[in-house]
């Protein structure tokens, strides 16, 4: 709008009424009120984040089984330095007894309910910035019944149900950049760094050649249609077939809200990030979310199309910690979620969604290996079975699971416990999730990831066994001494107990000698998280229309890189184009 005049917020109204709410002025202020109707058509845009990207509350009876003040069991976004320090600190048995999947849920907003609790105290981690600007989402004039402030409607499309420090600006892009692209029949500048531009400049993979969108495309895709960005939190602790079941409730709700109200919506386009894309893929799967026909397209942001070692990785060692001057939210993450592996072992063995994103049977053989001076002395999966050769494998040093890890409660599965046997079970039912979606991907879909030299990855676990070990007799099966849970196990060649491996007294009354197992840095290009072997799943899929194989950034703050964000813009503008209207 001009300065001359004075902008009157849109509103949704029932039927799609094509009216505005003005407000009084001073008999001297003569400038006129002007309003922006919104258009009868919607597409409404659904994030979803990744791992420990949803925020999640305990149930009542877990908050009051830890005596906690509040039922917060997962939002970054409100820790201050204190809280992080007290979350670094936090026992192993206390993180899986807050953080169990069966007493978890969604912390949606809820303004109905106390302030603290649901309403706007508890969402205060939306935030908008200075410079935001969409004409569809502004205050209500200062007359308007049941006011609602800019703030209190991105919360109510869900905004503050996500890890809002890394999102946020990602959500406020999309949804400015979207509802703001010609003025005066002229393209707005911001828009700039898409429109025109070759996609080469984001790192466009030339087996899937991209052609530079002009202005007459765009002015076509958004002329009359209202993007409405939502974001869709999920408990992220339960299998992402199930989140995807909810997540397609709530997306059959949104449509049918805008039908109600007279508005032409028949489809959404999700965009996802890391483990979000593994939901998107089972969200459109028929054994899930059944909802192909009501996605136009999926954006998949840095997935682990076919899991990440880092998973084993860390339920052995731990969270990888940049430090908070390298990356604050991968740094907090790190703290919170366990810098140590029995920390991240007591939520992540009793979760099936941690547990989804180890590497599946499509990943290959051979990404675990055993090494001493440079020679592989073992490596699997042999036979393309992780779940079976590596993952359910018990009793080992190098196994993935420290069974003394699992249940630091010592509680019973009702009260939040669990047992190896259980994880097995969950292990079962993680190989049919990912038999199930291991070909699923939408016809319509994009992606961008890092696939950077310079990001190392674990794109395999290596333990190497120090060199100094001159007898490797019956290795497989030597005792675990100590473990730091960072990724250096000491082993010892002969048990306290004065027997060695293979049944035989200690030569010459030798007491234990000890060796270390380390696990080596990361090697493989990538985002510092997901290997490109993975994210590069989906260019053999032969499905998507687009594939940005990008450098430069890390893993959770990847939205965050100009060109992750102008790929994105580009790939949902593609989508769009697709879109069959009526009105």
């Amino acid at each position: 709008m001009k300065n001359a005049e004075h902008p009157l917020p849109a509103h949704q109204h029932k039927n799609a009424a094509r009216k505005a709410e003005g407000f009084a002025t001073p008999k001297q202020d003569k400038k006129p009120q002007c309003a922006r109707f919104l258009p009868k058509k919607v597409l409404p845009i659904i994030f979803l984040p990744g791992i420990m990207g949803s925020n999640l509350r305990m149930s009542e009876q877990r908050q009051k089984e830890l005596h906690r003040k509040d039922n917060i069991a997962w939002r970054p976004d409100i820790l201050g330095p204190s809280n992080i320090t007290g979350a670094a600190t936090e026992k192993p048995r206390e993180r899986q007894l807050r953080l169990d999947p069966l007493q978890t849920t969604v912390d949606i907003y809820d303004p109905s309910g106390p302030s603290d609790v649901s309403g706007d105290g508890r969402h205060r981690n939306v935030i908008l910035e200075k410079n935001f600007d969409s004409p569809l989402l502004t205050d209500d004039p200062p007359t308007a019944k049941n006011r609602r402030t800019a703030v209190q409607k991105a919360r109510a499309r869900g905004w503050g149900e996500v890890f809002f420090k890394s999102y946020g600006g990602l959500l406020q892009h999309l949804e400015s950049r979207l509802n703001n692209t010609f003025f005066e029949g002229k393209l707005r500048q911001e828009w700039r760094d898409v429109v025109g531009v070759d996609p080469n400049t984001w790192q466009a993979d030339p087996g899937l050649p991209q052609q530079a969108l002009t202005e007459e495309e765009l002015k076509k895709v958004v002329t009359g249609c209202w993007f409405a960005v939502y974001a869709f939190g999920y408990n992220w602790l339960q299998s992402n077939g199930d989140s995807a079941k909810l997540i397609a409730v709530r997306i059959n709700q949104v449509i049918d809200e805008f039908k109600q109200s007279g508005y032409e919506c028949n489809q959404v386009i999700v965009v996802t990030h890391s483990m979000g894309g593994l939901v998107g893929r089972a969200l459109i799967h028929p054994e899930y979310g059944n909802l192909r026909d009501k996605v136009l397209g999926i954006v998949h942001g840095v997935m682990p199309a076919i899991g990440a070692p880092a998973a084993y990785k860390r339920m052995r060692a731990g969270f990888e910690d940049p430090g908070v001057l390298s990356s604050p939210e991968e740094s907090l993450a790190a703290k919170v979620a366990g810098n140590h592996g029995d920390e991240v072992t007591a939520v992540l063995a009793n979760a099936r969604g941690g547990l989804e994103l180890l590497p599946s049977g499509a990943y290959g053989n051979g990404w675990l290996r055993v090494m001493h001076n440079g020679r592989d002395l073992d490596a699997w999966p042999k036979q393309g079975d992780p779940y079976s050769e590596i993952y359910k494998v018990k009793g080992k040093w190098y196994s993935l699971f420290q069974e003394e890890w699992i249940n630091p409660s010592g509680q019973p599965f009702a009260k939040g416990g669990g047992t190896f046997k259980r994880t097995c079970t969950y292990l079962d039912k993680t190989q049919i999730f990912h038999q199930r979606i291991v070909s699923t991907f939408h016809p319509n879909s994009y992606a961008h990831y890092g696939a950077d030299s310079a990001r190392r990855s674990f794109g395999e676990v290596i333990w190497e066994i120090d060199k100094d070990c001159a007898d490797l007799a019956g290795w497989h099966d030597w005792p675990i001494l100590s473990d730091t849970k960072q990724g250096r196990i000491e082993v010892v060649r002969y048990d306290p107990e004065g027997n060695n491996n293979v049944g035989a007294l200690p030569f010459n009354d030798e007491p234990p000698t000890s060796i270390y197992a380390t696990i080596l840095p990361p090697s493989a290009p990538g985002d510092q998280t997901v290997p490109a072997k993975s994210a590069d799943h989906q260019l053999k899929s032969g499905v998507f229309k687009g594939i940005f194989r990008q450098t430069g950034y890390e893993h959770q703050s990847s939205y965050k890189d100009p060109r992750a964000i102008a790929s994105t813009l580009y790939s949902i503008v593609r989508i769009a184009q697709s879109a069959t209207w009526t009105c």
